[in-house]
């Protein structure tokens, strides 16, 4: 049944709907402090509750003064899209520390992979043969993008370090120097040359990559920013921080547009979607998502139990989550739904606890999911290409509500 919600306007004074509504019933104002005889009192009486039985009545009787009333659509819940189940299909192995960060090339011939062995690796794609190794951090590495205008790869870490390196001659180029503590994201502009990183000193700096000089220090944050964002549109920037908010950024003019504040713990990971226009925040036991360009709030993906270190989107609607204690969950984009879950398996003679899903991504066709994990291995899945709707059902149940915060 349709209900009925409140909505102030200021279309109706007291004195008209007071004026209606006595005029209505056949009764005076003006003797309203006139002492009535009780045949008087019995037969108003009698004609309220005749017009209040009469239910076919053509007439509109106003609400309360200062309102009105509209009609408020019953929530119905999106049915989600079958997507195929995820398999794991090759797991690389050389680093010797956790795997943080990882970065596809935009060709989708190799990958980057960052650790906190200090060292960043790149690995073919197709064979998963490692390449070559990059040194120079003395810190672990957090942070690592593939330029797609340039053949250079941007990495950070907690050495307070930002490095650009040539890979045609695998050495570094150039340092942008700035941040006060270590250093947790980067991300490229994907129109103009532009990087931005941001870490433990709560702040987001935005540099010039050819000159090095800062253009903005993005301020507001009260504690570590864990991931940053960047997009071609408005808002250009966005920051993800342990102070348990979302902040949409105004990249021209270097303020805040917007905070989001319904996280009620640290946010470690955003991922905007390839082609909508929105994005993924994930915080301890959450998933929201939300719409550009105003971060309004959409619906909640609910189901972890732990920290979510990563969030990654393909274009075919498929994000997919990964957290401190080894849990993936595959979800659909437009209803919420998790339609695949499993614990990742530890590398041989790796501990159970190493079990934490540190860093992911799509490849460029978004067929092939790369993870970054704490057993120091590198595992890429694709989708089972047997699976139908009839071997993989869609175990989808209607909710009866849903969560407007």
């Amino acid at each position: 049944m349709d209900q009925l919600e409140t909505v102030i306007t200021p279309e109706y004074s007291e004195s008209k709907t007071r004026a209606l509504f006595l005029a209505d019933y056949g009764l005076d104002p003006s003797i309203d402090k006139v002492r009535k005889k009780p045949e008087d009192i019995s037969s108003s009486s009698q004609l309220i509750l005749k017009k209040q039985e009469s239910s076919n009545s053509d007439k509109f009787y106003p609400p309360p003064p200062g309102q009105q009333l509209v009609r408020k659509q019953n929530y119905e819940p999106t049915r989600p899209e079958w997507h195929p189940p995820w398999k794991l299909i090759k797991v690389l192995s050389g680093h010797m520390g956790w795997v943080r960060s990882l970065a596809i090339e935009p060709n989708n011939k190799w990958f980057a992979s960052g650790s906190v062995d200090r060292t960043i690796k790149i690995w073919d794609l197709a064979s998963g043969t490692l390449k070559v190794t990059l040194t120079g951090h003395i810190s672990p590495v957090r942070g690592l993008e593939v330029s797609s205008r340039s053949p250079y790869l941007f990495s950070c870490g907690e050495d307070k370090m930002v490095k650009c390196w040539d890979l045609e001659q695998n050495k570094v180029i150039r340092h942008y120097h700035g941040h006060l503590s270590g250093i947790y994201a980067l991300s490229l502009h994907p129109v103009l040359d532009l990087l931005v990183t941001a870490g433990r000193d709560a702040t987001a700096r935005v540099w010039d990559i050819r000159t090095k000089n800062a253009v903005h220090v993005l301020t507001g944050h009260k504690s570590t920013i864990a991931t940053v964002k960047c997009q071609g549109v408005d808002p250009q920037v966005i920051t993800g921080s342990m102070d348990s908010t979302v902040r949409l950024w105004d990249l021209a003019a270097g303020k805040t547009m917007a905070t989001l504040t319904h996280h009620k713990k640290s946010v470690r990971a955003v991922s905007l979607h390839p082609t909508e226009f929105g994005f993924l925040s994930g915080s301890t036991d959450s998933i929201k998502q939300w719409r550009f360009p105003k971060g309004d709030f959409v619906q909640n993906f609910s189901g972890h139990n732990s920290i979510i270190n990563t969030l990654s989107i393909n274009s075919d609607d498929v994000a997919v989550s990964g957290a401190d204690d080894g849990s993936m969950k595959f979800w659909d984009w437009k209803s919420g739904h998790c339609f695949q879950e499993f614990n990742t398996t530890v590398v041989p003679g790796s501990l159970d606890s190493e079990a934490g899903i540190f860093a992911s991504t799509f490849d460029v066709t978004g067929l092939r999911l790369i993870t970054g994990e704490a057993d120091k291995s590198i595992k890429i899945y694709k989708e089972d290409e047997n699976a139908t709707p009839e071997s993989f059902p869609l175990n989808w149940k209607p909710s009866l509500g849903r969560n407007r915060y």
